[in-house]
């Protein structure tokens, strides 16, 4: 019996399966959480952070593969050698910068207490500043690849990250060897083979197939540091997903308790590598991965500028597509603020009362309103705006509140703003020629809230399938951990052929409500009103963050 180890490496923990190859059982599985979580306040150190910083300790992450594979192995005994690969998949862009030897440059006694030798994680807007000084030099020397990235680049993206760096902590910039995508790091510390994964790469770094990097005079403007940051902090082979990097050392082998027979397989990014998984692997199909925030992954044939989306990048998700990807920068987020900060005391007696969570009371509720009953509309940018605005600055928003406003209507407002959100950005792709045929939702959030999925297909006109896949990211990092071992050693020779054997096939179709149409589509109406009002004044919202950020100092 052979099997493939899959690590999910989210925003609080890591999640890790081991799966029988061809099979796809799941035989055992394990979640790790970080040591130092994510530092949005302070360093271990106690050193202070700045407004919108979210680092990481890059030591949790490795550590995390070695607990994760053991408990799995002593769970369900399988044998070291029966393991053929490993496949890793990761939040991104999540960023160190490492020292020749590839160790993290905040494990230096130097560096221990800056920040920005510390892992800067997807959602570490800090960066913001940066990303608008890069997209005005690209703007006006023209820059090509801002058609790949809709027009705009994100500060989540790896270069407005580096800029910081440069910036900010010079000393640690000109230390650092590389700078690398943690999910890169991290399978060169098992191999001992350093390469980028292509999907990170095109999605993250402003590199692609057919232009590579922009060149040094662009760099140049950028700062003058980073004149030659390609070859001096980004010179390492790039690597399609669903190659293999190599195999584990005899060190990553003893710590995992595993053998140097196990192949380990090109990094993937947590939302990319998810359609492999729940059988997305035809044009027109949509993978949208619904948790924290959300993640929408087309795939389309031939590259074609689509504004406002985070990227388009050739064989990024599925080998064989150019595949196009939008988001929503929260999603379950938005609920677990809501139930955290502002839900009455009435509520949560109601919800203990009746042996139910605070969640399960409020769909109950909110499921008992008419669409437009609520009397509120809100807009989803409570930790910025993804898509198609693509500005991190941006702050959500609730019309409509009364003194007649319950809880139940707010939460149910919430979830319509997630859906109008998802709607924008599917007229998009439509708008500028990439056709949305079929969706697939995967995530605890769609399979646990059939409110919310419903709500999707009312107000997107549209069915919503939802993958009954759990743990749906681990389940296809370990499908690609498979293809790195290859046909000969029970693996498989192609991501198309791990897909036919292993991608998850059992679905819940939700249909979208006529009865609804109506009232979804004026409620809608009124959405696109505020949010393009919103986005053209986005100057209240900055003046409010700054009130803010100045009151707090």
């Amino acid at each position: 019996m052979q099997y493939a180890i899959g690590i999910d490496y989210g925003t609080q923990s890591a999640r890790l399966i081991l799966v029988e190859v061809p099979s796809g059982k799941v035989v055992a599985e394990s979640e790790q959480h970080y040591p130092h979580g994510v530092m949005e306040h302070a360093l271990p150190s106690g050193k202070k952070l700045g407004e919108n910083w979210a680092v990481q300790d890059a030591n949790d992450y490795y550590e995390m593969i070695a607990a994760g594979t053991r408990e799995v192995l002593a769970a369900s005994g399988a044998a070291p050698q029966d393991v053929i690969g490993i496949g890793i998949d990761i939040t991104c862009c999540t960023m160190l910068p490492l020292d020749a030897a590839l160790e993290p440059l905040s494990n230096h006694a130097e560096f221990a207490d800056e920040p920005n030798a510390y892992a800067k994680l997807w959602k570490h807007h800090a960066a913001q500043s940066y990303a608008n000084k890069l997209n005005e030099i690209a703007r006006a020397e023209g820059m090509a690849f801002l058609d790949r990235y809709g027009g705009i680049i994100s500060s989540e993206w790896l270069i407005p990250k580096i800029m910081q760096v440069a910036e900010e902590a010079p000393a640690v910039y000109d230390a650092a060897a590389h700078f690398a995508e943690v999910g890169d790091w991290l399978t060169a510390r098992l191999t001992g083979n350093l390469v980028k994964s292509n999907a990170m790469a095109g999605y993250k770094s402003l590199w692609s197939k057919t232009d590579g990097y922009p060149d040094s005079k662009f760099f140049a403007l950028l700062h003058p540091r980073m004149e030659h940051v390609v070859r001096e902090k980004l010179s390492a082979p790039i690597m399609d997903i669903g190659s293999r990097v190599g195999f584990l050392t005899e060190a990553a082998a003893q710590k995992l308790g595993l053998t140097t027979g196990t192949a380990v397989a090109v990094a993937h990014t947590d939302a990319c590598v998810v359609p492999a998984g729940i059988g997305v692997n035809r044009v027109g199909q949509m993978a949208m991965s619904v948790g924290t925030s959300t993640c929408h992954l087309l795939l389309g044939e031939g590259m074609k500028h689509v504004p406002g989306i985070c990227g388009a990048v050739e064989n990024g998700t599925i080998p064989g597509f150019v595949s196009y990807e939008a988001g929503q920068a929260a999603v379950g987020d938005i609920f677990g603020w809501f139930v955290k900060n502002c839900v009455n005391s009435a509520t949560e007696k109601a919800a203990e009362a009746r042996g139910i969570s605070v969640y399960e009371l409020l769909e109950e509720q909110a499921g008992a309103l008419a669409p437009g009953e609520s009397g509120l509309v809100a807009l989803d940018w409570f930790n910025g705006n993804r898509t198609i605005l693509v500005d991190a600055d941006l702050s959500g928003m609730i019309a409509g509140l009364t003194l007649h406003t319950t809880p139940a209507k707010i939460y149910r407002a919430l979830m319509e703003a997630t859906a109008f959100g998802t709607r924008i950005i599917i007229e998009n792709f439509v708008r500028n020629g990439i056709p949305v045929n079929e969706i697939i939702a995967c995530g605890g959030i769609p399979q646990k809230s059939p409110l919310l999925m419903q709500i999707y297909a009312d107000v997107c006109g549209r069915p919503i399938q939802v993958s009954g896949l759990k743990l749906a990211s681990a389940y296809s990092a370990a499908m690609y951990g498979a293809v790195a071992a290859g046909g000969s050693a029970g693996g498989f020779d192609s991501t198309a052929e791990a897909i036919d054997a292993m991608a998850w096939k059992d679905t819940r179709t939700y249909h979208p409500n006529s009865a609804t149409a109506a009232a979804y589509d004026r409620l809608y109406a009124i959405f696109v009103k505020l949010h393009d009002f919103a986005g053209m004044h986005t100057d209240i919202l900055r003046q409010l963050k700054q009130l803010s950020l100045d009151a707090a100092q």
